[in-house]
């Protein structure tokens, strides 16, 4: 990050396809004002009523390699073929706008942004059981019976990496995970480490001996 941007707080959210983890983020967006979710870029052809800039900048294979190899992106992953990534510039407008970050990324790229941003938040949003995943990935009509059963087996390997987040959400009921994951934003701020570097002066004051 720049050393002049005073960086606000940063969440990922991350889930196997079909968890519903979108329709989760955009209930947390419209309870959250303070919360922006920064668009990520991809190379896979955008589905019927997408468009650049939502939910991705949409770039083609040459562009969104020169982009690595300037160094644009704070994290990036390969996913089906297709490449994904989180533009530096698009999260720092945001916290220079005063917003807190929100990403909605892989387990590939949950683990770079950790690696690189130790305060990063990040919650994992699990599926009631493999059966409802299958249920929703093939009621949305998107995909092939084929390319379900693949984004089923990946499924199975993103969620072994639940253990490296600091959040567990089960998507089983809508309303109940929307409130927790609600309640993870509104607390995650709060934390010792952030509220003793806001409030040194009073917490000195308080502590001082007469």
């Amino acid at each position: 990050m720049s050393s002049s941007i005073e960086p606000g707080e940063l969440f990922i959210v991350s889930a196997p396809s079909g968890a519903g983890k979108t329709s989760l983020i955009a209930g947390l967006l419209e309870r959250h004002s303070e919360l922006a979710l920064s668009v990520s870029d991809t190379t896979r052809p955008p589905r019927r009523d997408e468009a650049d800039g939502h939910p991705y900048h949409f770039l083609d294979h040459d562009g969104f390699r020169r982009g690595i190899e300037r160094g644009d992106y704070l994290e990036h992953a390969e996913v089906f073929g297709n490449h994904y990534g989180t533009r530096r510039e698009q999260v720092e407008s945001l916290w220079t706008a005063g917003r807190n970050v929100l990403l909605e990324i892989d387990v590939q790229g949950a683990d770079q942004i950790r690696q690189a941003l130790s305060n990063t938040c990040a919650i994992f949003i699990l599926p009631p059981s493999m059966e409802a995943l299958e249920a929703r990935l093939t009621g949305r009509g998107l995909d092939e019976p084929e390319v379900i059963e693949r984004r089923l087996k990946q499924a199975r390997t993103e969620m072994q990496a639940w253990t490296r987040f600091d959040y567990l959400v089960v998507n089983d009921d809508f309303d109940q995970a929307s409130r927790e994951l609600s309640a993870i934003v509104t607390a995650w701020p709060l934390r010792t480490p952030r509220q003793a570097r806001i409030h040194q002066e009073l917490i000195g004051t308080l502590l001082e001996e007469e």
